[in-house]
């Protein structure tokens, strides 16, 4: 129950920043995006009258001041959560639902296989420092860390496509995320898993180098603390010594960097969607700031800020867990 109170107390601050900084991204995306002045340039080109009337049937209407449009835009949020539709008429609702649900296949494996690889592997080379795992598998880290995700992806992408041609037939799809008019069932969920390992496996691989990194030095940094010198005085052994003890104060600032690491996987994950064509939200923002999209990229906004509170309440949580300094109170 306390739990259930400390974890509600987070989300009540979070919403009140989410609402803050949504609403503040909203009148700047109001003042700078003019998708009237896009919508001019087309051929045949419309009057500014005509223009207008149709951004009026939308809910963009030109005509209102910032503050007009934003208590309008507030209002269809707070009665009927309508996020507005965009200048072709579409109804972000919809389209963000899509969308969602697309990024959400592309990146949840990728996520957890992150972590989860990246923390045992730093585990695994501060427990056999300076050997030929350790060296092998940091200095692989430290490349991958610093080569760029456009790169890194297409590098992926031509190994599949290398393996393609070296068996003589397609066992990996390196665009798209599905083949039209695949059968149900069977065949499409071997075509669905040929769709989703390219991508998948490239953001894991190239992905968990920074966990890695972090769980190692942070590990060493307390091989040799006194408390681990303590048990192992006890009679337990190096690697006993590290598991029981150096392991879980070492694990506390990685659960905490969760809340930036979250986001940061979907910031990168626009890379992933572009090159392995996957029509999620990372493609939609950039098409909406292009097209100068404000409902569009203020729901961006919120949904950014969402998934950033979501990894801050799962930070502070596994904190609780991994530090028994820590209490809630």
């Amino acid at each position: 129950m306390q739990v259930l109170r400390y974890l509600g107390k987070r989300a009540l601050t979070y919403l009140v920043m989410i609402f803050l900084t949504t609403s503040a991204g909203y009148f700047l995306a109001v003042s700078s995006l003019k998708p009237a002045l896009l919508e001019q340039e087309k051929i045949p080109r419309p009057s500014p009258e005509q223009v207008a009337n149709s951004f009026r049937l939308l809910g963009l209407d030109p005509n209102l001041n910032p503050w007009e449009r934003y208590i309008q835009w507030l209002g269809g949020i707070l009665t009927r959560w309508d996020w507005g539709r965009s200048p072709n008429g579409a109804y972000v609702n919809a389209e963000f639902a899509d969308r969602v649900m697309i990024s959400t296949r592309l990146f949840i494996a990728s996520i957890i296989l992150t972590l989860i690889i990246g923390v045992a592997l730093g585990v695994y080379s501060a427990a056999r420092q300076y050997k030929f795992q350790d060296r092998a598998i940091t200095s692989y880290s430290y490349l991958v860390h610093i080569l760029p995700a456009p790169i890194a992806y297409f590098l992926v992408q031509l190994g599949a496509i290398g393996i393609n041609d070296a068996v003589g037939e397609r066992l990996f799809f390196v665009t798209g995320i599905s083949t039209p008019g695949i059968e149900p069932g069977w065949p499409a969920f071997v075509d669905l898993v040929a769709h989703y390992a390219v991508p998948t496996f490239a953001m894991t691989v190239f992905g968990w180098a920074g966990y890695q990194i972090a769980q190692r030095q942070y590990l060493l940094d307390n091989v040799n603390a006194d408390f681990v010198r303590t048990a192992r005085a006890k009679g337990l052994t190096r690697n006993q010594a590290i598991t029981r003890h150096a392991l879980r104060v070492s694990f506390i600032p990685v659960a905490q960097s969760i809340a930036f690491t979250i986001p940061a996987i979907f910031t990168g994950g626009f890379f992933a969607e572009a090159i392995f064509a996957w029509p999620g939200v990372g493609l939609w923002s950039i098409d909406a700031i292009g097209k100068q999209d404000v409902n569009v990229a203020t729901a961006m906004l919120a949904y950014g800020s969402v998934i950033f509170a979501i990894g801050a309440i799962l930070a502070d949580f596994a904190t609780t867990l991994v530090d028994p300094r820590v209490r809630v109170q």
